[in-house]
């Protein structure tokens, strides 16, 4: 079975007295990366509760906190108890009972939930100092890799910096466009990237924007309106890449302003759309506002509606950069722009074929801006040390 790179990110953290929380859409395996915790921890003092199974959910209703604890240990045997729990959103009163029996007993808790806008509210002040919250999202380029036993399980975790990565060749860029190029077409939730049949892939892709649907939209009851939510999505796939205009999209979907932000909130907080923010360092504020909409998974994109090569494109590099720090992105009145940046630093213009004037425009903004370091993203080769290939990233 193959292991997540977060996996790696959370394993110093087997023993530690904090709740491990690993949340991220439906389907991106947390599950399979909990199972993979439980599985690799040398202890008889562990139990698994699955929040799906009102029988599970049944031991922690007890409104003696105490009592919760004495069943979990008649339940298993040794000292410290690791109790695992998938889906916790499921029942929200969880967490006074996750907070007394660390308080009290010491007892080590692995969770996952698919939302973070549960998240938010099922976690109370009196949680903090008291958790490590994970996100889980789906397969990076170099996972794929991975999971198709082209790199080694340390060859992933030790993935080399970004900067290392502009000098790749033609044979190592070859041997890896056909896989970047699915990649690009069906995204990366692990069932997928396993998957060898197109039309399976599809299909799976058709599964998984279904149960998004059925098992996070239906449950909350703030927003019952499904046909508004299912217009929204379908409205912001030609726009990805592009600012927001909040009021032009109210005025097209007959939504109220406060409501669709209520409903990109929402959308945001059970992981289907990334809002880009703009940086604003050194500019002035009244340009500051707007954000740029993207989708945390290509594949999804795709099934929802079709874009343009260089949307997509675009799509995926934001993503890959995300694994690296803080992006953000830069447009000045619609006369200067830059793709994304990173961490305040690093600047990146995405293009399907880059040239040298590219990276000359590129290089006169973040110099105004004092960003150090600029590369041009092209997916197509050119070799030239300031380009970067989104294969490598």
């Amino acid at each position: 079975m193959k292991y997540r790179k977060l996996y790696a990110d959370i394993q110093p953290y087997f023993h530690h007295k904090n709740a491990i929380v690993v949340t991220g859409m439906r389907q991106v395996g947390k599950t399979t990366l909990l199972r993979q915790i439980f599985d690799s921890l040398e202890t008889d003092s562990k139990l698994w509760f699955d929040l799906d199974n009102p029988l599970d959910q049944l031991i922690f209703e007890h409104t003696d906190f105490r009592s919760i604890h004495a069943n979990l240990k008649r339940l298993t045997k040794g000292d410290r108890l690791y109790v695992f729990i998938d889906e916790i959103q499921n029942y929200p009163k969880i967490t006074s009972v996750i907070k007394y029996l660390i308080d009290h007993f010491g007892v080590k808790f692995f969770l996952t939930g698919s939302s973070s806008f549960y998240l938010r509210n099922l976690f109370p002040e009196s949680l903090s100092g008291r958790k490590f919250l994970f996100q889980l999202s789906t397969l990076s380029f170099s996972e794929l890799l991975y999971f198709h036993d082209r790199i080694t399980y340390d060859e992933l975790i030790h993935h080399p910096p970004l900067l290392s990565l502009s000098t790749a060749d033609l044979h190592a860029y070859h041997s890896l466009d056909n896989e970047f190029r699915e990649f690009l077409e069906y995204g990366g939730f692990p069932e997928v990237v396993t998957t060898e049949s197109p039309e399976t892939k599809k299909l799976i892709l058709k599964n998984i924007f279904t149960s998004f649907f059925e098992k996070d939209i239906r449950i909350l009851s703030d927003y019952k309106d499904m046909r508004e939510l299912r217009d929204l999505i379908l409205l912001l796939v030609p726009k990805v890449g592009s600012l927001l205009d909040i009021t032009r999209i109210s005025s097209e979907l007959g939504v109220q302003r406060g409501k669709l932000y209520h409903y990109l909130e929402l959308l945001q907080g059970l992981f289907l759309l990334h809002l880009l923010p703009r940086y604003s360092k050194g500019i002035d504020r009244s340009v500051a506002g707007g954000k740029k909409v993207y989708f945390t998974d290509q594949g999804l994109l795709n099934y929802i509606g079709k874009v343009n090569e260089s949307q997509l494109l675009e799509n995926t590099v934001i993503n890959q950069l995300k694994e690296y720090g803080r992006v953000s992105f830069f447009n000045y009145r619609n006369t200067a722009e830059i793709d994304a940046i990173l961490d305040g630093k690093m600047a990146f213009e995405v293009k399907m074929t880059g040239t040298e004037s590219d990276l000359t425009r590129l290089e006169k903004v973040a110099r105004k801006l004092g960003l150090t370091e600029q590369f041009v993203i092209s997916l197509n080769y050119r070799k030239n040390e300031w380009f970067l290939f989104p294969h490598f990233i």
